[in-house]
């Protein structure tokens, strides 16, 4: 029996979403998951060792996140890299209301988008921050 040998696979890049809030997870995963690994933390706080440890192309922030809030993790981040103690990271934050996006501007994310979220509209905006 002749078995053709399975081609390599690019691997894939990694996206770390920072949410405290199971729903939104799987809202991010189940639109992410099929282009990316999907990677979690559950507090602000530990979102800066993760992009250490899995060097994700994008940081999906939730605003609401527990001990250190998405515009205090996406400020933190931005103020490592311009540290140059990070990589340039492209950063989504996901909001509650539209009048959020002067925090997410202030904060100086990529992209946003308020939640609920809508998987077309997670992916699109995941592909214009990363082309940007």
């Amino acid at each position: 029996m002749n078995e053709t040998p399975a081609l390599p696979t690019a691997p894939q890049s990694t996206v770390l979403v920072a949410t405290d809030a199971d729903h939104v997870h799987d809202e991010v995963a189940a639109a992410l998951s099929g282009d990316h690994q999907v990677v979690r933390v559950h507090a602000g706080a530990e979102v800066l060792a993760a992009v250490t440890t899995h060097q994700p192309v994008l940081v999906v922030l939730d605003l609401q996140i527990g001990n250190m809030g998405g515009m205090a993790t996406c400020l933190d981040l931005r103020l490592e890299q311009r540290a140059d103690r990070i990589p340039a990271q492209r950063i989504v934050m996901l909001l509650d209301r539209d009048a959020d996006a002067f925090l997410a501007h202030r904060a100086e994310a990529d992209a946003w988008l308020v939640k609920p979220v809508d998987a077309l509209v997670l992916r699109r905006t995941t592909r214009e921050a990363l082309a940007a």
